[in-house]
């Protein structure tokens, strides 16, 4: 049995080296002949914990190979998963042409009968879409089904998800097709949901949107209780022991970001004005974390009034721990408004300092370790929770920084901890700490 993974981003190279984990024979596709040498080398160009491992014992193993012959990928193989990018284009829709590419080599290449898995995030009535194209494409001889199993892969714990998933989705209009992926996912022993193309396609989208909801509602009640002098933390605790609000993204923060949950959100406000619906809520889960982003920046500007020549550093740019991913980081807005202001800028991340560097250059002094990043500092400002900056001893900010002032947008120290420390600190949700008598009327103060 041969499968085929097209595109060897986040989501397709771990499905592939996980497949092949399983004990399956993959080979793995992608057009950028750079990216597939490294990967045939067990180069991993992804930073996700323990997958290199994985890359090389399976290429030991010979039980996974990679390639950039689109011929040599398609013609075999009994199943094809495509895993390419589906990008938001600039009214927010998904952008389906590497998808639309993918599906044009695919039914140039086919030499016989296979099932086309479409595990990339695309809207509703995509699949069926693609199910006629290939009519249209594969010769009369060869028969093709299209079955739709949409991803739910947390960067950072992408391996764990595979092996340990809450759930497989596969939605296909052809039982027997259905079925058959269904076969493939037995080694991995997970629940299996079997429904329609349409209900599949919408189950990732509908997901997606309600945990981009949760965030944003914690967040406006993070705000609030700001005005009010509550401390969300408490708050959150006592809303996640009920059993049917739950505890998993309750937390207060400067708002999410990454690879999935902004373009889905925004392609599914886009699929619901093309049916002429009125989505409200997601709307308004949009906008609030939109204002969210900014708000450790307008907390600075109400502290300094202006930053300009400040010495700042930025702790955390990926847009959560375990992740070199920076796309939609609220890091990244915040250094774009910092470089506005002429601010001074030092940088630290475990794994995302590369991909910020192609991103701002030679505008930004990009540390090694924290001490390097705070060194003579005025402004902290914490935006990803790694555990070096979670664990980083409390006592070196007062003692390494100009003066130690700390906005934290992941709440990661405890209020007594940092006031005994001597630092001025600033998160969400909470009351700010040794904070200046200029600021007794600001809404800082909590």
């Amino acid at each position: 049995m041969e499968i085929t993974i097209f595109g060897t981003g986040y989501v397709g190279l771990v499905t592939g080296v996980c497949f092949a984990e399983a004990g399956y024979n993959v080979t793995c596709f992608d057009i950028d002949e750079r990216k597939i040498t490294a990967l045939s080398q067990g180069r991993c160009p992804i930073y996700e914990p323990g997958l290199e491992e994985m890359l090389k014992r399976n290429l030991e193993n010979g039980r996974l190979q990679f390639t950039y012959d689109s011929r040599l990928a398609s013609k075999n193989a009994d199943y094809i998963f495509i895993a390419v990018g589906t990008p938001e284009n600039e009214d927010g829709s998904a952008n389906l042409e590497f998808l639309e590419d993918a599906v044009d080599q695919i039914g140039k290449y086919l030499s016989r009968d296979a099932v086309i898995i479409i595990k990339s995030t695309v809207p509703v009535g995509t699949n069926q879409r693609i199910y006629q194209k290939l009519q249209g494409i594969v010769p009369d001889n060869i028969q093709v089904k299209v079955v739709s199993n949409p991803e739910f892969l947390r960067e950072g714990s992408g391996i764990l998800d595979t092996f340990h998933a809450d759930r497989i989705v596969i939605g296909a209009d052809d039982n027997e097709a259905g079925r058959a992926v269904a076969d493939l996912y037995k080694p991995f022993g997970r629940p299996i949901l079997q429904t329609d193309v349409r209900s599949a396609e919408l189950i990732k989208y509908a997901s997606n949107a309600f945990l981009a909801t949760k965030i944003s509602f914690i967040n406006e009640v993070a705000n609030l209780c700001e005005h009010t002098g509550a401390n969300i933390e408490d708050v959150a605790k006592g809303m996640g022991m009920d059993v049917r609000i739950g505890s998993q993204f309750l937390r207060a923060g400067i708002g999410y970001g990454g690879s999935c949950f902004p373009k889905d959100t925004k392609a599914l406000e886009k699929l619901t004005e093309d049916y002429e619906y009125d989505f409200k809520i997601l709307r308004s889960v949009i906008e609030v974390n939109s204002r969210q982003k900014q708000q450790l920046f307008e907390k600075a500007r109400e502290l300094f009034g202006n930053l300009q020549g400040k010495r700042v550093a930025v702790l955390g740019l990926a847009f959560k721990p375990h992740t070199d991913d920076i796309r939609e980081a609220p890091a990244v807005e915040l250094i774009a408004r910092l470089i506005e202001e002429q601010a001074d800028i030092s940088v630290y991340d475990p794994a995302a300092s590369g991909n910020a560097a192609d991103l701002f250059g030679s505008r930004l002094y990009y540390a090694e370790n924290v001490d390097a990043a705070i060194k003579g500092a005025d402004i902290v400002f914490i935006v990803t929770e790694w555990p070096q900056i979670t664990q980083y001893d409390l006592e070196r900010f007062s003692l390494l920084m100009r003066e130690p002032v700390i906005f934290d947008g992941r709440n990661c120290y405890d209020l007594a901890n940092a006031e005994s420390a001597g630092l001025t600190y600033v998160s969400v949700g909470r009351k700010a700490v040794n904070v200046n008598r200029n600021l007794e009327n600001s809404r800082l103060r909590g």
